[in-house]
């Protein structure tokens, strides 16, 4: 009877599983989509020498104007036509140029370009080729007749049409690894790979030590609990701009608050550029110890802003931890830390390795943060400033791309040395 129950159930199951797989599918496929896309795209123009006026296809730029034409009185009277036009590649060739356009009635070329014929009112030029960044004038000496005059129609009010062929080179069979080598032979590249790597880590380590922290206190019975826990919230919530900013005006160098207190305080003598000092010496345990101190500043940023992220994982985390185990470690005598080494932390694993994982490739990824605090000045220079310094500010697209390559190889390496280093699961 089982047998024969599974027999029949068997191809019903099968159904709902294709049909579960074709109501997926679209989502699937619009997901791939977004991810896939762009980044065959990016790893596409890696290897391209383009840059971002590339990524529009050479055209012929043309202008219509006029000389003499308001002037004109009487039938018979002559003005001068003129189309100014231009490559606007600096690289590229635009081929089989035709200038189209269509005349006001009762207007009359008297003397046409050999290039150019008109049949009624309508004036076609072939142009030919074009080199790049070619530039010429079209003149042409008309005259107006009777019948204009009255509707004295501006010769400016049909545009001229321009065609041609030009290669894009997005599209183009021309490969390069100079991209590649341009990155990796980048001025002070090992200190860029390194001020990242040093960023993620701490950045990441500390916003979750921070929520670990935080999740452990709100995780107690007190009044008031709900009202700290919305507040824990705020830097994460708020626009990163505006807290970008909040911190700049708070340590900055002449106005900033935090300068004034240490001033009158007497801990220090001279205000202090926190985000725009590389290095500074601080004294300890009779060692003067270089620190970098803008990029410390940018990390303590970084887990400022985040830690609500990780509290809030963790908190949940905490609240579904049956609380049996830990009455009975206080009745034998454990101490807090005991506790929270035997007990906490194993519950609390799991949830940790997650947030780390999310956090080291999202804080990898940071852009913005650093950006907005000190430019990537100062020592503050990571991969993904560099990837918009390499695009934008030298317009080398490709370059950029190759950052971002780059980028997007280690942290698939990253990816897989952890997903590697996690025990398997019993079953599997």
């Amino acid at each position: 009877m089982s047998v024969l129950s599974k027999s029949k159930l068997g191809p019903l199951a099968r159904r709902e599983q294709r049909l579960a797989l074709g109501l997926l599918l679209p989502t699937v496929l619009i997901v791939f989509a977004i991810v896939l896309f762009p980044l065959l795209a990016t790893f596409w123009i890696s290897f391209k020498p383009v840059t971002l006026a590339d990524l529009r296809p050479p055209e012929i730029f043309v202008r219509e104007r006029t000389r003499g034409l308001k002037n004109i009185q009487a039938a018979g009277d002559s003005f001068r036509l003129e189309y100014r036009l231009r490559n606007s590649s600096q690289t590229e060739w635009v081929r089989q140029v035709v200038l189209e356009d269509t005349l006001p009635s009762g207007l009359e070329i008297t003397d046409l370009d050999s290039r150019c014929k008109l049949a009624g009112r309508e004036l076609r030029c072939e142009l030919g080729d074009w080199e790049p960044a070619q530039n010429e004038k079209l003149r042409f000496q008309a005259q107006v007749a009777e019948g204009w005059l009255i509707e004295r129609e501006d010769p400016g009010k049909t545009q001229p049409t321009i065609t041609g062929e030009s290669s894009n080179k997005l599209l183009s069979s021309n490969f390069t690894l100079e991209n590649f080598s341009d990155v990796f032979v980048m001025r002070e590249f090992e200190a860029i790979l390194l001020v990242t790597f040093a960023y993620t880590v701490l950045g990441t380590l500390g916003a979750i030590v921070v929520g670990l922290f935080a999740a452990q206190l709100l995780n107690l019975s007190f009044p008031g609990r709900m009202i700290f826990r919305g507040l824990f919230l705020f830097p994460y919530v708020a626009p990163v701009i505006a807290m970008a900013f909040t911190w700049l005006v708070l340590l900055d160098p002449n106005s900033g608050a935090l300068n004034a207190l240490l001033l009158q305080m007497g801990a220090i003598e001279t205000p202090i550029n926190f985000f725009g000092i590389r290095w500074t010496e601080v004294e300890l345990f009779g060692l003067n110890l270089p620190i970098p101190l803008a990029l410390l500043m940018v990390i303590a940023f970084e887990v400022w802003r985040y830690f609500p992220l990780s509290f809030l994982f963790i908190l949940a985390r905490m609240q579904s931890v049956p609380q049996d185990m830990f009455e009975a470690a206080e009745m034998d005598g454990a101490t807090p830390f005991q506790k929270f080494r035997e007990l906490w932390l194993p519950q609390l694993a799991g949830i940790l390795a997650v947030l780390f994982l999310l956090r080291f490739i999202w804080t990898f990824n940071k852009f913005d943060d650093i950006f907005l605090l000190t430019g990537g000045a100062a020592g503050t220079r990571t991969l993904t400033v560099s990837v918009y310094e390499q695009a934008f500010a030298i317009n080398n697209l490709g370059a950029g791309c190759a950052v971002a390559v780059v980028i997007s190889l280690l942290l698939g390496l990253f990816a897989l040395a952890y997903f590697r280093s996690l025990p398997a699961e019993e079953g599997l």
